[in-house]
């Protein structure tokens, strides 16, 4: 334990606060804003874009292909950002692991928001050609590359900082940043798709992603303020940090990193399947651009309340029977709600999606803040938590999108084929927490995995092997000259023979 307390609230039953509590709270407050302020500016980007990539982009950087064709490859462009996530998890979660939460952060929002903003300075396909997509994408790799590590960071700090009684809700509260960013996103998409399309494709559409900067800023100028995480200062101060946190994770972790790529399904691949390809599917049945940026508004109000609220009955009921619900709303509203798109409904796309997003994914999610750093040993908790989320990113998220879109062109538009497809990620994840051990109360500092048997850290079993060798050696050796010692100068009343029988015997027993 630091200074800060890793397992518990130093504010919990204390009459008065003293300094190194008040401590602990500024940088509690602090970690909640820099983390939320970051979770908002990633989720803004990645709105903005995938909303972008639905509406706007195909026309922006591919003005030769047909309309259908148009909208895969602005979906493709979406999903290379997820090709660099795993290993920007990879390089920053290790360095994180290493050398500590707070510098990577800012290393993450830094890349993020400025390839935000560069995507809104980029010259159009018709302006340079092939060079624009290229350029786009370009600026999506480094995008996802910074994004790799952001979350994983975040969640890593909260749930390592917040008291453990109330760690699933405070682990909870940055996250609601999630979907301030989406609300943030969604209500300029909507306000800018106002303007009439001459307007909106000339210069209007670049103003959202200008406007990330002002999000940087604020970040980093939080962050800089942050001190590091309590478990990280703890591992430091025993000299316990791994030196090789893959290594690690490769040795003892490939089961657990499976499991948490199980739970991301539902929430990853749901929440961008009907931000973006939900959206796209009910503009071609009669829904306005406007509407369709709306219902994911409307979806993204509700969510910060549902977000925080599933944290908190993680906290009374546990993380996995939390999780579970959600995961199975996901599967419940995947048929109706999809057929319910095709009516051209601005009633039924609000119920869908919201009911989707912020009861099906954020449940998942409010519970997933606290659940997926618990699963993790402190040695390698950040590399655990970004490969987990990030590879999962990849197979549900990044490709989400294109291969619903994909199927959609090839079933001529039918609702059946995306509705199988949000199906069958719901139930990956729903099956997937029967798998998983209860964390709710786990101890952070612990160096194993949640569900493994305790042990040592490789340098501290090391280290206590040669101790207690040493040590019985010593015993042994002061035994030895005690007994021998005692043996070398016999009671006068022991003959000479007698003493030989018994220093033989007493050196047999010995050896």
């Amino acid at each position: 334990m630091n200074g800060y307390g890793t397992q518990s609230n130093p504010l919990e039953g204390s009459d008065a606060p003293t300094d190194k509590e008040r401590e602990y709270e500024a940088n509690l407050r602090r970690a909640t804003l820099a983390t939320s302020a970051g979770s908002a500016l990633e989720y803004y980007d990645f709105a903005l874009y995938g909303l972008a990539s639905a509406l706007i982009f195909g026309k922006l950087f591919f003005p030769a292909l047909p309309s259908s064709l148009a909208l895969i490859a602005s979906f493709a462009t979406f999903g290379v950002g997820f090709l660099a996530r795993p290993l920007g998890a990879l390089v920053f979660g290790s360095i994180g692991d290493r050398l500590g939460r707070k510098q990577v952060l800012i290393t993450t929002i830094l890349l993020m928001g400025g390839s935000t903003t560069l995507i809104g300075l980029l010259p159009t396909g018709e302006q340079i050609g092939m060079w624009a997509p290229i350029l786009l994408v370009l600026l999506r790799l480094i995008q996802g590359f910074g994004a790799g590590a952001e979350q994983a960071g975040s969640t890593t700090l909260m749930a390592e900082y917040a008291p453990v009684r109330s760690r699933g809700f405070i682990s909870a509260l940055p996250f609601v940043g999630i979907y301030l960013g989406t609300l943030l996103s969604s209500g300029v998409v909507a306000l800018v798709s106002l303007a009439p399309d001459s307007v909106l494709m000339s210069w209007l559409w670049r103003v959202p992603f200008l406007v990330s900067i002002m999000l940087i800023v604020l970040s980093v100028w939080i962050r800089e303020r942050l001190a590091e995480s309590p478990t990280f200062e703890t591992l430091k101060s025993e000299d316990n940090v791994s030196e090789h946190p893959l290594k690690e994770l490769l040795a003892d972790s490939k089961g657990m990193v499976l499991k948490g790529i199980g739970l991301r399904m539902a929430e990853n691949g749901g929440s961008y399947l009907f931000q973006t390809l939900a959206v796209s599917f009910a503009v071609t049945y009669g829904l306005t651009k406007t509407w369709g940026s709306l219902a994911v508004a409307v979806a993204s109000v509700v969510a910060l309340f549902t977000v925080p609220w599933a944290g908190h009955l993680s906290d009374i009921y546990g993380r996995r029977i939390v999780y579970r619900i959600g995961a199975a709303v996901v599967v419940l509203v995947s048929f109706p709600g999809w057929y319910l798109l095709t009516k051209g409904s601005i009633a039924a796309a609000m119920v869908i999606i919201t009911i989707a997003i912020s009861f099906g994914v954020c449940i998942m999610l409010g519970s997933q803040c606290a659940f997926m750093p618990e699963l993790f040993g402190s040695r390698r908790r950040y590399i655990g938590v970004a490969v987990s989320r990030e590879v999962s990113a990849v197979l549900a998220g990044g490709i989400a999108p294109i291969l619903g879109s994909w199927l959609l062109y090839v079933t001529h538009e039918s609702w059946i084929a995306p509705a199988v497809y949000v199906a069958v990620l719901g139930l990956i994840t729903f099956v997937t927490t029967f798998f998983v051990p209860e964390t709710k109360g786990r101890n952070l500092s612990a160096v194993e995995d949640a569900g493994q048997t305790s042990k040592a850290s490789p340098s501290n079993e090391s280290i206590a092997f040669t101790n207690i060798a040493v040590k019985k050696t010593s015993m042994a050796e002061e035994s030895r000259t005690a007994i021998l010692g005692t043996i070398e100068n016999p009671i006068p009343a022991i003959t000479t023979a007698e003493h030989t029988d018994i220093k033989n015997a007493a050196k047999e027993q010995i050896a």
